[in-house]
């Protein structure tokens, strides 16, 4: 009965950040529909003749806003014996972390969807959960799951089968939205993996915080200095302001949350399969907002991606059993052992 208690304290946390998880992948295969569903809004409410709801006004504005409850919830993270624990190394990994998932990665993605579909996006962004494991693997030291290795390389099959089928193939041709979604899905999964790794020393209210002022920082000085067609003068017009909270709540604060703690908790597996779901998701989310033809390939893609997650999640299954039943043989013969003393 100990035993069974003692498993069940290790699995709750790992438990809570999987579905947590699940719940930042839902809300993230959203937001790109989201996002080209405000756009369209302020292309239709322009001001002066320009569109103020932009790619680059949503991103900075609602990163602004979601230092309200970030700072309400995270303060008492922000003491002076926390940032002195704080080492050069940790310091470094804050500003790469940051960099690559509040800078290049949206900026990335937001080229991508100027430039190709949200169906595209999706499916190109399936390289993300083998090349996660393998990351995983090889940096942080995390043993190495077949099953969900193979899961994830079917998953990737699949996707392929709905680029060869849409538009009679042309769908395969690599342009520059899919070539922004291929580097921006990279710059995620390193992000992701420098978080895990980070998040163990790292108070979470320091490095969300700190993530989120140094990202807006840098994205927004970039967009400055390289863009030319920024819009953040025009950043307080009213029809920003009132469409800025869908974004800033759904997509920034509660999908940021739910994906820094479910990190934090979850364990590597947990993270890659929840990641698998993506693509049909952020798909029929695409086919439901925005009306998007994924083409014949989609049905036989999606069969192909539900059997990887089937062999990701029967191999994650068959290894738990393998574990319960080897605790279970440890604590039997510990049992044996201590009436033979």
């Amino acid at each position: 009965m100990a035993h069974a208690r003692k498993i069940d304290r290790k699995a709750s946390p790992a438990l809570l950040g999987a579905v947590l998880c699940w719940v930042a992948i839902v809300i993230y295969a959203a937001s790109n529909s989201i996002v080209l569903l405000l756009v369209d809004i302020g292309k239709n409410n322009l001001v002066d003749g320009h569109n103020v709801v932009t790619f680059s006004n949503l991103f900075v504005l609602g990163s602004l806003i979601s230092l309200v409850p970030m700072t309400f919830f995270f303060w008492r993270d922000w003491t002076v014996e926390n940032l002195r624990a704080l080492n050069l190394s940790d310091w470094i990994i804050l500003i790469i972390a940051t960099t690559l998932s509040s800078a290049v990665t949206p900026s990335l993605f937001f080229v991508a969807l100027e430039n190709t579909t949200v169906t595209n996006v999706a499916i190109v962004g399936r390289i993300d959960p083998p090349i996660f494991l393998l990351a995983a693997a090889i940096f942080l030291r995390e043993k190495l799951d077949l099953w969900s290795l193979i899961g994830g390389l079917v998953i990737l099959l699949g996707a392929i089968v709905m680029l060869a089928l849409k538009d009679d193939g042309r769908a395969l041709a690599i342009g520059k939205g899919e070539i922004a979604a291929i580097i921006a899905t990279l710059s995620f999964t390193a992000s992701t993996i420098i978080t895990r790794a980070s998040l163990k020393d790292i108070p979470l209210g320091v490095f969300l915080i700190f993530r989120t002022v140094l990202g807006t920082l840098v994205f927004f000085l970039y967009n400055l200095i390289f863009s030319g067609h920024h819009e953040f003068h025009a950043m307080f017009q009213p029809v920003l302001l009132v469409w800025i909270w869908v974004y800033a709540v759904i997509i920034i604060i509660a999908g940021q949350f739910t994906w820094i703690l479910g990190l934090k908790q979850a364990n590597v597996n947990d993270v890659a399969l929840a990641t698998s779901f993506s693509p049909l998701a952020a798909i029929s989310i695409a086919i439901i907002l925005l009306g998007e033809d994924p083409g014949p390939g989609f049905f036989p893609g999606a069969v192909i991606m539900f059997l990887g997650i089937g062999i990701a999640h029967f191999g994650r299954r068959r290894n738990q059993a393998r574990q319960a039943a080897i605790e279970k043989a440890m604590e039997l013969e510990g049992r044996v052992n201590f009436k033979g003393i």
